[in-house]
């Protein structure tokens, strides 16, 4: 079968990375006076959940630190719902496989699944917060805040849904899915959130947003009070940065990966243009794809193959690699069954391209246009097909690094991993 030429292009997209990332951690938290709510030797408790986010070790130590300039006892907990496969041991080691552990941090790591019922909202839904960190003195959330893949809304994922869900664990997270089924799961976060913060327990968050490069972009403090209306303003502004794949109709988009440290739904939906219930290009003002190629899954998944019901094509390699007790736990959880069905698979990147290419409705196989990215949230470096030349460069953002050359398989028929990082390529020899 013969297939279009491609070309390697670079997303310029604008650098709006933090430069100086502990000072600026010191900075936002000693103006925002959440340490003026406590004693000297309080028990700090702070909340780290499981995305992949960029620095996260290096912000985490610089919260840390504050604290105990402060002179305050502060001490990490996994804010996580369901994963690490819903255990104490495995959301302890989704955060040391990020850096987090005791020794890098200078503080304890307390990781359990008991949780501590705060009462119920006023529609019915009981709220929980994690048990160690209702017995401390005061709890702080560290996390990314961005649009989340299953919903718009003007509260995504940030602080309040990791208040919401990650502080309740797997007991809250399964209560809240639930009911997000009916509710949306906006209102939910929003009810339980608030239920939370009548606790008295949270002192505030620090919230970290990224740019379209995947960089440290903006590191905020958000005090209790004003804590929703702040994360509405700074999903507004983030979702302003989002990068797409620069194309804005694809018969095939390639996903060299898949996983949990990319999305909570293994891709970005938003970026992919798929929902977890199985509909195709959901999301207006965002390219379209046809279908969808997955080549592998992240190394730091854990064997969590969340998303992959989201492609219509996969690599064998894929689905061996995937751990299905975490996988159905998570899905299940999240009431997103379809999101880990299985679909085609084959051995080789060409069978699997072959296969899926006369199903977008042209005979002419050099036709078919094509996009190809490392994953859903590296989003800079992309190939494209030459049958859209003249879409891209027309694109002031892009510059053509090379091209058009034929598409790199090798011999076995598996695909060059032309967009790995050499970083990644010597972690897989």
């Amino acid at each position: 079968m013969e297939f279009p030429r491609l070309y390697l292009v670079q997303q310029n997209f604008p650098d709006r990375s933090v430069k100086d990332i502990p000072g600026t951690v010191q900075k936002e938290l000693k103006q925002s006076g959440l340490a003026s709510k406590l004693k000297p030797g309080a028990k700090v408790a702070i909340g780290v959940g499981s995305r992949g986010i960029t620095n996260i070790a290096m912000i985490v130590r610089a919260v840390v630190d504050f604290w105990k300039s402060e002179g305050m006892k502060p001490f990490i907990f996994p804010a996580m719902g369901s994963h690490g496969a819903a255990t104490a041991e495995g959301q302890a080691d989704v955060l040391a496989h990020y850096g987090i552990h005791e020794a890098t941090m200078g503080c304890p790591i307390l990781s359990s699944l008991e949780v501590v019922p705060l009462g119920r909202t006023a529609e019915g839904l009981e709220a929980f917060l994690d048990k160690n960190a209702f017995d401390s003195h005061g709890v702080m959330l560290v996390g990314r805040v961005k649009w989340h893949t299953d919903f718009a809304g003007k509260i995504e994922s940030g602080l309040f849904k990791m208040m919401a869900i990650g502080l309740g664990k797997f007991a809250g997270a399964q209560t809240y899915h639930t009911y997000a089924y009916t509710m949306g799961l906006e209102k939910v976060i929003r009810s339980v959130g608030r239920q939370v913060l009548k606790s008295g327990k949270i002192l505030g968050g620090l919230a970290i947003l990224e740019d379209a490069n995947h960089n440290t972009g903006q590191l905020t403090a958000v005090p209790v009070d004003g804590m929703e209306q702040k994360e509405e303003e700074l999903l507004a502004l983030v979702k302003s940065w989002m990068g797409h794949v620069p194309a804005k109709h694809l018969d095939i988009l390639i996903l060299d990966q898949i996983g949990k440290p990319i999305s909570g739904a293994g891709m970005d939906t938003k970026v992919a243009n798929r929902s977890v219930n199985g509909a195709y290009n959901p999301w207006p003002d965002t390219p379209k794809f046809e279908r969808i190629y997955v080549r592998d899954l992240h190394p730091n998944s854990y064997g969590n193959g969340v998303g992959l019901g989201m492609a219509d094509v996969v690599h064998d390699r894929l689905l061996e690699k995937i751990d299905w007790t975490p996988t159905w736990i998570n899905s299940l959880t999240a009431s997103t069954p379809s999101a880990i069905r299985t679909p085609i698979h084959f051995s080789t990147d060409r069978e699997c391209l072959e296969r899926i290419m006369p199903t977008v409705g042209k005979f002419d196989m050099r036709r078919v246009s094509i996009g190809w990215i490392r994953n859903t949230m590296e989003l800079s470096r992309a190939a494209i097909s030459e049958n859209l030349f003249d879409e891209f460069k027309a694109n002031p953002a892009l510059e053509i690094l090379e091209g058009p050359f034929d598409f790199p398989f090798q011999e076995d028929g598996q695909l060059s991993e032309m967009l790995a990082a050499e970083s990644e390529l010597e972690h897989a020899h």
